[in-house]
C-alpha cells in the first residue's frame, strides 16, 4: 500500500486582490503557515501563473516552482476547469459561459472553443515543465441539457454527443500524452462526464485513450445522491486526484435533487466545509489506501454558510486527521509459521 500526500489547497476560491490572497509567494505562506503541503494551482488566474510562460519557458516553471518551494510548499497539479468547460458547450449555455474566455473570443464561440484547446494543451506543455504527471479539468457539455429524458431523447442522440465530445477532446489527450500527463476530468453535474456511466461512455469514445482519467470530488455524488464509496470500488485504476470537498443532502416534501432553482443556502443538497456535511471521508481514505492512491488529498473549499478562511484552517486539520499511514506488516505477523511448502501439504492432506 501507498501514502496520500496532503494535506494540500486548490487555491482558486482563495484568491483575491487583497493581500495575502493577490500573488503566488503570499498565498503560498498563508497556506504554509495553516498547515498545508502542497497547492493546486488554477491556470487561468495570471496572480499565480501565466500559462502560456509556463508552457514556453522551463526558466519561467522553475521559478514558479521555487517560488512555490520557497513556503515550503509544492505545486500538486495544474487546472483548467474553466477552459476544459469552453471545449464544449452547448449555444444555450453560450452567454453564461462566455466570462469564462476573454474578452476578444467573447460571442464567438468557434474562436471561443480553440482558445480553450490552446489553453489545454498549453497546460499539457506546463504540467510538464513542472515536473507534474497529472492534470485537473472539466470535460464541457453538449448533452446536459437533455440530462432528464423529456422529451424523449432520439435514437443516437447520446452516441452522437459522446462521439463529438471524443472528438474534441482527442487532439488535447494527444498532446497531454506526449508530455506524459494524465488528464483528470473531475466527475460534475453540469458536464457530460457527471457519473461512473458517462465517464466509462467517454472513454470508449476516446478508443479507451490512456490518459482519461478522473478526479474524485466525493461532494458531487451526495448531490446526486451517488454511492460514493462503491464508485471508488468500480473506478480505483482512473482516480489520479482527489478533491477534499464535503457536502450534504437534506430532502424536503418541497424540494429534491434537483432543488426547485433556490439558491445554495436554500437547497437540499449543499456544499459544506470539510467535517460539516455527511461525507464519509474515514472510509474514503480507508478505501483509497486500500487501492494504492498516491497521489494529493486536496482541499477544495465550497461552502454556503462558513467563511472560507476557517474553512481552511479547519480542512487542513481534518485531511491530516484523515490521512493514513499506512502498514508495512501484517497485524498477525507475530504469529506467522513462515513459508513451509511441506507443512503446507500436510495441512492440506496432500501426500
Amino acid at each position: 500500500m501507498k501514502n496520500i500526500k496532503g494535506p494540500a489547497i486548490f487555491l482558486a476560491q482563495f484568491l483575491g486582490d487583497e493581500p495575502p490572497f493577490n500573488n503566488l509567494k503570499s498565498i503560498g505562506k498563508w497556506a504554509k503557515s495553516l498547515g498545508f503541503v502542497g497547492v493546486q494551482i488554477p491556470t487561468w488566474d495570471e496572480r499565480v501563473i501565466d500559462l502560456k510562460k509556463a508552457a514556453e519557458s522551463k526558466d519561467y516553471a522553475d521559478e514558479l516552482r521555487d517560488t512555490v518551494e520557497s513556503c515550503g510548499l509544492q505545486i500538486t497539479e495544474l487546472s483548467t476547469h474553466l477552459q476544459g468547460q469552453l471545449v464544449a458547450v452547448h449555444p444555450a449555455y453560450d452567454a453564461m459561459f462566455d466570462g469564462f474566455a476573454p474578452k476578444p473570443v467573447q460571442r464567438k464561440p468557434k474562436e471561443r472553443t480553440a482558445w480553450a484547446v490552446d489553453q489545454l494543451k498549453l497546460a499539457a506543455r506546463a504540467s510538464k515543465n513542472l515536473g507534474l504527471n497529472v492534470h485537473a479539468t472539466f470535460s464541457g457539455a453538449l448533452m446536459w441539457h437533455t440530462v432528464y429524458p423529456w422529451p424523449q431523447r432520439p435514437a443516437g442522440l447520446v452516441e452522437d454527443g459522446f462521439k463529438e465530445l471524443a472528438k474534441r477532446w482527442l487532439p488535447i489527450l494527444n498532446a497531454f500524452d506526449k508530455a506524459g500527463v494524465d488528464v483528470c476530468y473531475e466527475i460534475h453535474p453540469g458536464e457530460d462526464l457527471h457519473d461512473g456511466i458517462t465517464f466509462e461512455r467517454f472513454r470508449e469514445a476516446t478508443g479507451h485513450h490512456s490518459r482519461v482519467n478522473m478526479l474524485y470530488d466525493p461532494s458531487h455524488f451526495v448531490l446526486q445522491q451517488l454511492d460514493y464509496l462503491q464508485f471508488i470500488d468500480f473506478y480505483y485504476p482512473f482516480i489520479k486526484m482527489f478533491h477534499v470537498k464535503d457536502a450534504e443532502f437534506n430532502p424536503t416534501g418541497k424540494s429534491g435533487v434537483y432543488g426547485g432553482f433556490q439558491d445554495w443556502i436554500n437547497r437540499p443538497g449543499r456544499f459544506r466545509s470539510v467535517g460539516d456535511g455527511q461525507v464519509d471521508f474515514k472510509s474514503i481514505f480507508s478505501k483509497l489506501a486500500q487501492y494504492n492512491y498516491s497521489g494529493w488529498a486536496v482541499l477544495e473549499w465550497e461552502c454556503c454558510i462558513k467563511h472560507p478562511e476557517q474553512g481552511a484552517r479547519e480542512g487542513a486539520e481534518r485531511i491530516r486527521e484523515y490521512m493514513i499511514r499506512v502498514t508495512e506488516k501484517a497485524f498477525d505477523d507475530f504469529a506467522s509459521a513462515g513459508k513451509n511448502p511441506k507443512l503446507n501439504k500436510q495441512i492440506l492432506g496432500i501426500n
